[in-house]
């Protein structure tokens, strides 16, 4: 009778842990655990946490967790409703063929956002139509600031992935696990006339830039 019980005991323990565990890869597949401190940005779901800029979002879609730009008229940018100073910001880019994007950081809302704040460029850095853009111009460079160390950009139509991680007048850029900028913003300044580089904090922003661009697992550490 004692071993009955004790087995009725662990499958009921077994049974309660079911729907324990369900929930959890649930909420971990929505991105709604957050993960060494990492939030999401993006719910995979909507664009709830999301405002159109210079136009409403109508050219921003969502479908099978991943946000996607059309490239037509509508929102020139989305941005998020928080604002944020110091972070670290990870996702996953798409670009299709000589397609152009930008991640925008520190970024008010009013005026040209890659000016008045900074733009991280998301581009297909292998595309024809770009071949004779200067340095400063692909992915991963602070745009028309500082340029790539390296290009390791994959080809149009592949994910890759983009982390930029800003703390102070520090900013640094990964793109698919290597490093490619070591920004000082503060020397930059000095010789950039580019209001962004003083602002200590902003919007994030995905760029609508007149090509499709798709975008997924947007997640960011507020760092102190």
């Amino acid at each position: 009778m004692i071993s009955l019980c004790r087995n009725w005991q662990s499958l009921y323990s077994h049974a309660m842990k079911v729907p324990l565990l369900i929930c959890l890869f649930f909420f971990s597949q929505s991105g709604s655990v957050a993960q060494n401190g990492f939030q999401p940005l993006f719910n995979g779901r909507d664009l709830t946490g999301w405002v159109g800029v210079g136009g409403a979002a109508i050219n921003w879609k969502v479908e099978k967790g991943i946000l996607s730009c059309t490239g037509q008229k509508g929102a020139q940018w989305i941005a998020t409703k928080k604002q944020y100073a110091n972070f670290d910001l990870r996702l996953e880019f798409n670009i299709p063929k000589n397609g152009n994007s930008g991640v925008f950081i520190r970024a008010p809302k009013e005026g040209a956002a890659w000016v008045e704040g900074m733009e991280i460029q998301v581009l297909d850095d292998h595309g024809d139509k770009w071949k004779n853009l200067k340095p400063a111009q692909f992915t991963g460079s602070i745009y028309a600031v500082q340029a790539p160390e390296k290009r390791v950009t994959k080809k149009a139509g592949e994910w890759q992935t983009m982390r930029i991680r800003c703390t102070g007048p520090k900013c640094n850029v990964w793109i698919n696990g290597e490093q490619v900028v070591n920004g000082d913003l503060a020397k930059l300044a000095q010789t950039h006339n580019q209001a962004g580089l003083k602002r200590h904090s902003g919007f994030i922003g995905l760029q609508n830039h007149a090509s499709p661009v798709h975008y997924r697992n947007i997640q960011i550490k507020v760092l102190k």
